[in-house]
């Protein structure tokens, strides 16, 4: 795995997707206090950049900054993960904040259906996913989080006062498996695709082919170094769970000079949940090794008897870089029973009773169901038809 983008971390979790970036969806939908600085940077994609200049309210950050606190209490901003999903890490970036940053922080948690209103964020029920701790000024500061639940908003807590550059959200997505019905891009981050391991990574993330929408330049697709030696470059994506495919589309726009001469796509079947790498014996062609060109977006069509999948391995002949890679299919119905009994599991108390009261179930198994505090639940067959695919 690798990070899409932000400072160089050690932590285990800065592998994984910033689930609050503005680049997934995720915006600062409120927030106490911006006199200084907008609190939209803290979302913002990208470095942090350095500024020089003074605005009417004084030095210009780019980032989040509040005014110097009088009385007790404490500043806020919450942000909307782009993607729900179980947070394992925050990284709370003071970047060019040093004699006005925050000297301890708090995060909290909480998980709502639709789109809540600032109203409804506050009546919320809200969870410490990190107690209030210490953080140093012009540091990305990292602290792990443990919480096993899946959270749709995340509320960042600064003591008193003070800036900050950025926050990152970093986590696995857990998709509603309502919205996981009908023909879907399985490689997309927003449905639950990730990227599992590269051959090569010298100039760009591989993680940014499976971002939203078009790519704008090259620097936002993959890049791998200039081969000098035998053998090809390879990423391997694991979709949104056991799939049958009917297209995949491998986009090289932008890549003009250094786009690679030929592609093959392959796909395997194994267990769904694998993080590291993937111990397969044999992988399926689903599109045979052939030539492509530079600046083009080609689909390719799956035959219908190919297998299905949970991973896909793209070959790149013998290197270069391409945008965007989709994968258009479905989940089958084991597929999407494993994603159903994984969003089940992850919803917090508040989130399950409702989410199982507005599915009209039997009260009597809404209240098994929040009783059963140890997760995987052996889930009543009534629970799993309520949201099985229409």
């Amino acid at each position: 795995m690798t990070k899409l983008d932000g400072p160089d971390l050690d932590a285990a979790f800065a592998g994984l997707p910033d689930l609050g970036s503005r680049r997934l969806g995720g915006a600062v939908v409120d927030a106490n206090d911006d006199f200084y600085a907008d609190r939209a940077a803290l979302v913002l994609p990208g470095p942090v950049q350095p500024r020089s200049e003074f605005g009417y309210r004084g030095k210009v950050y780019d980032g989040w900054e509040t005014r110097r606190r009088r009385e007790p209490g404490f500043d806020y901003a919450i942000i909307r993960l782009g993607i729900p999903g179980i947070v394992r890490g925050v990284v709370v970036d003071t970047a060019y904040f040093r004699g006005n940053y925050p000297p301890e922080i708090s995060v909290q948690a909480t998980a709502l259906e639709d789109f809540p209103s600032p109203g409804d964020l506050a009546a919320a029920e809200w969870t410490t996913l990190v107690p209030r701790a210490a953080a140093k000024g012009d540091t990305a500061n990292v602290y792990d989080v443990t919480d096993p639940h899946r959270w749709t908003h995340v509320k960042l807590i600064i003591h008193p006062d003070g800036g900050v550059a950025r926050f990152r959200v970093h986590g696995q997505a857990v998709v509603d498996p309502r919205l996981l019905q009908g023909t879907i891009d399985l490689a997309a981050q927003e449905y639950g695709g990730s990227l599992i391991e590269c051959s090569n990574r010298f100039f760009s993330s591989p993680a940014n082919l499976l971002l939203p929408g078009p790519a704008r330049s090259m620097g936002e697709g993959w890049e791998t170094a200039r081969r000098r030696e035998g053998g090809n470059d390879w990423v391997v994506i694991r979709l949104a769970g056991a799939a049958r495919l009917r297209d995949v589309v491998f986009d090289t726009s932008h890549f003009l000079g250094n786009a690679p001469a030929q592609v093959q796509v392959s796909g395997a079947l194994t267990d769904p949940a694998l993080e590291g790498p993937l111990d397969v014996q044999a992988w399926t062609p689903l599109v045979a090794r052939r030539q492509v060109l530079p600046d083009t977006p080609h689909r390719f069509r799956i035959d219908p008897a190919a297998p299905e999948v949970t991973h896909l391995r793209v070959d790149i002949y013998p290197d270069g870089g391409f945008a965007r890679l989709r994968a258009h299919g479905e989940l089958t119905a084991a597929g999407h029973d494993t994603a159903l009994r994984r969003w089940l599991d992850a919803l917090p108390p508040a989130h399950l009773r409702q989410v199982l009261t507005d599915a009209r179930l039997d009260a009597a198994l809404v209240v098994a169901a929040l009783r059963a505090g140890d997760r995987p639940l052996d889930w009543a067959s009534e629970v799993l038809a309520a949201f099985a695919p229409r």
